[in-house]
C-alpha cells in the first residue's frame, strides 16, 4: 500500500488540511500530528487533502506531519466481538478505560480484537480440499450460545496444504493454502464497502419482536427495514432496548450513534445485568455494542452507523439472522451535515447534504435475506430497526422523508399515548408495513388461515372507533347508538389489553405468535357475540356487565403455558353468555 507523507497547513475545529499530499486515495486513513491521531480523507484538491479526525484536534499545530495509511477505514472480524464494547471507528471500550477511567486519551488505538486470549479452534476442511471466499474452514465456540465460523476471506481460494487445530490468537493462522496464502482466525473489511453475497431472497417469514402491534399490526419481515421516528420522549429507545432483548434474533448489534450520555450510560449498565429470555445466558452473549455520544467528534459518530452494518453482515455471512438496531438514524445524518458544511458543499433541504437521501438508501440497502456466498449452502439476513428523532415531532423533516422512501415499515411513536403510560407507543393510523402480503401468506400457512381476516377485523374496529369517538366529544358517549357503545367498548379492549404491554408483567412482556392470535380470536369473538346479542335485544347494560368482559380485560396476565386452555374456555363461555338473556 503506498503511504504518503504531508504537512499540516491549516486546522478549523476537527478538520486538518494537509499539503504535499499527491496520489492520496479518498476515504485513505491517516495518521495525523505527533499524537498520531486517527482521521480519514474526505476532500482532495491537487496536493492539498481535507482529513475528518476521529479525535479532538486541539493542541495540533501547523507543520506537523501526516502519514496516509494507504487503506480505507476498516475493522477487525473474529472471535472477540460478541459481548464487546466499542465506540464508532471499533476502539474497545475496556482497553481504553484501562488507559484512562474518566476520559479517552488522545492518539490511544488499542486492538479491537485481543491479541492475548486463546480460542480453541475446530477445523472443517481437510488437506487437499479446495476452498474459496466465504467457505467455512473451521468453527470456535465464541460463547455459550454462538459458534464462531471461521471464513475464507472473500478473494482468497487455493488448496488446503495445512490445517492446524487447538488453540490459538486470532492473529495467528489456522489454515495454509498451497499458494502461500494464509487464513487466520479473523480478518479485516472496509467499513463503506458491503460485503458481497451471492443474492437476495424475498422478504416474507416475519421477524418476530414479542410485540403485538408489531407482529400483528405492522409486521416487520426478516431481513426488512423499519424506522422509529418520535419526538422526544415518545420511546424510541425503549424500543429498540424491547427488541434487542426479545426479537426473535441470534445476533444484536446495538448502535448508539449520537445519542445523549445519558442514554448510552444505560445501555452500558443494563445490557450485561439482562438475560435472553430463551437460552437464559446473558444478554450480551449474542450482542455487540458501538456507542458514540453527541459530544463524541463528529465523524466518529458519522463512522459508527457503517461499523455496525459491516459486523451484522459478517454475522450474517456465517448464515446467522441479525438485527442491527440504529439509535438513532438522525444524529448520524446530522453528522454527515456537519462535514458537508466544512467541505463548504452546496447544502440541500435544512442544510443537509443533497445527497443524503443516496447515503441513507445505501445503507439501507444492506439490510435483506440472502444467499451467502461460499460452502456450505446457507442464508442469513439482516434486519434493520432504525430510531429517527425529527425535531418536535415532525415527521416532514429531511431524514424522516428519506428514510420513509426506502424503509418497507414505518411504526410511528405517538406524543399523547406516550404521555399517557401506552407502551409501546405506536399510532395505529399512522403506521403501515410494506410487507403485509408476503408476511400475511407466512402467518396464514403457519398460525391459522384466520389470522388475516382477523387481524383485519381489528383494523376495522380501531379505525370506525376512532370517528364514533369524535361523535362522542360533540353528543357525549350517553347519545351514542347501543352498537356505537359496543364498538366503543371493544376498541378499549383493543388498545388496552392487545396493543399495551407492560415490561414490568413477566407474563406480558412478550407475546408469542399463538398468544397473539388467540387474543385476537377472543376479542372477536366477544365482539360478535355482542352485537348479535344488541340485534336480538339485550339489554346493552347486561352485555357490558357480563363477566366474559371482565375475564377479557383480564387476558394479559395469563401465564404463556396455560393460555391457550383459558382462551378455548373463554371463548365458549362468550358464545353462550347471550344465548338465553332477556329482550328489551
Amino acid at each position: 500500500m503506498k503511504r504518503i507523507r504531508g504537512v499540516i497547513c491549516q486546522v478549523a475545529g476537527p478538520t486538518v488540511v494537509a499539503g504535499g499530499m499527491r496520489g492520496i486515495r479518498m476515504n485513505a486513513t491517516a495518521s495525523v500530528g505527533r499524537e498520531h491521531l486517527l482521521g480519514e480523507v474526505i476532500k482532495i484538491d491537487g496536493e492539498l487533502a481535507t482529513i475528518q479526525v476521529y479525535e479532538d484536534t486541539a493542541g495540533i499545530s501547523l507543520g506537523e506531519e501526516v502519514l496516509s495509511t494507504g487503506k480505507p477505514l476498516t475493522v477487525e472480524l473474529g472471535p472477540g466481538l460478541l459481548a464487546g464494547v466499542f465506540d464508532g471507528i471499533q476502539r474497545p471500550l475496556e482497553a481504553l478505560t484501562e488507559k484512562n477511567p474518566i476520559f479517552i486519551e488522545k492518539g490511544v488505538h488499542p486492538k479491537p480484537l485481543s491479541r492475548s486470549r486463546l480460542w480453541k479452534f475446530e477445523p472443517r476442511v481437510e488437506k487437499g480440499e479446495r476452498v474459496s471466499g466465504g467457505d467455512i474452514v473451521g468453527v470456535v465456540q465464541e460463547t455459550a450460545k454462538v459458534e464462531h465460523r471461521i471464513m475464507v476471506p472473500l478473494g482468497i481460494e487455493g488448496i488446503v496444504e495445512e490445517v492446524r487445530s487447538g488453540e490459538f490468537r486470532v492473529d495467528e493462522h489456522v489454515v495454509t493454502l498451497d499458494n502461500g496464502k494464509t487464513i487466520h482466525l479473523m480478518q479485516e473489511w472496509s467499513v463503506r464497502e458491503p460485503r458481497t453475497h451471492n443474492g437476495k431472497h424475498k422478504l416474507g417469514k416475519p421477524f418476530l419482536t414479542g410485540q403485538r402491534v408489531f407482529d400483528t399490526l405492522f409486521p416487520l419481515a426478516e431481513g426488512g427495514v423499519a424506522i422509529v421516528p418520535g419526538g422526544f420522549g415518545t420511546g424510541k429507545t425503549v424500543v429498540q432496548h424491547t427488541m434487542a432483548r426479545y426479537a426473535r434474533s441470534d445476533i444484536i448489534v446495538y448502535v448508539g450513534c449520537g445519542e445523549r450520555g445519558n442514554e448510552m450510560a444505560e445501555v452500558l449498565q443494563e445490557f450485561p445485568k439482562l438475560t435472553d429470555p430463551e437460552s437464559g445466558l446473558p444478554l450480551s452473549f449474542r450482542t455487540v455494542l458501538i456507542v458514540n455520544t453527541s459530544n463524541m467528534p463528529v465523524a466518529a459518530r458519522e463512522a459508527s452507523i457503517y461499523t455496525g452494518i459491516t459486523i451484522a453482515e459478517y454475522y450474517r455471512d456465517m448464515g446467522y439472522t441479525v438485527s442491527l438496531m440504529a439509535d438513532s438514524t438522525s444524529r448520524w445524518a446530522e453528522a454527515m451535515r456537519e462535514i458537508s458544511s466544512r467541505l463548504e458543499e452546496l447544502p440541500g433541504e435544512e442544510g443537509f447534504p443533497p445527497y443524503l437521501s443516496t447515503r441513507l438508501g445505501s445503507f439501507y440497502e444492506r439490510a435483506g435475506r440472502v444467499e451467502v456466498t461460499g460452502r456450505p449452502e446457507r442464508e442469513g439476513s439482516i434486519t434493520v430497526i432504525s430510531a429517527v428523532s425529527p425535531p418536535g415531532g415532525d415527521f416532514s423533516e429531511p431524514v424522516t422523508q428519506a428514510s420513509l422512501r426506502v424503509a418497507g415499515v414505518l411504526w410511528a411513536l405517538d406524543r399523547d399515548l406516550a404521555y399517557s403510560r401506552h407502551f409501546p407507543a405506536v399510532s395505529w393510523s399512522r403506521s403501515y408495513s410494506l410487507y403485509m402480503d408476503g408476511v400475511g401468506h407466512w402467518l396464514s400457512e403457519n398460525v391459522s388461515q384466520e389470522w388475516m381476516p382477523m387481524r383485519e377485523r381489528i383494523m376495522v374496529i380501531l379505525q370506525k372507533e376512532g370517528e364514533v369517538k369524535d361523535i362522542a366529544r360533540l353528543v357525549g358517549v350517553e347519545s351514542l347508538q347501543d352498537r356505537d357503545r359496543i364498538l366503543l367498548e371493544v376498541g378499549e379492549v383493543i388498545r388496552e389489553v392487545f396493543l399495551r404491554q407492560s415490561i414490568f408483567n413477566e407474563h406480558d412482556v412478550s407475546a408469542t405468535l399463538e398468544k397473539q392470535f388467540l387474543m385476537m380470536k377472543c376479542i372477536i369473538a366477544y365482539y360478535n357475540s355482542a352485537m348479535e346479542a344488541l340485534g336480538r335485544g339485550v339489554f346493552l347494560e347486561r352485555v357490558l356487565e357480563d363477566p366474559v368482559r371482565v375475564r377479557l380485560l383480564n387476558m394479559q396476565n395469563i401465564p404463556r403455558d396455560e393460555f391457550s386452555g383459558w382462551a378455548g374456555e373463554l371463548i365458549a363461555a362468550i358464545e353462550t353468555a347471550f344465548s338465553s338473556e332477556e329482550v328489551a
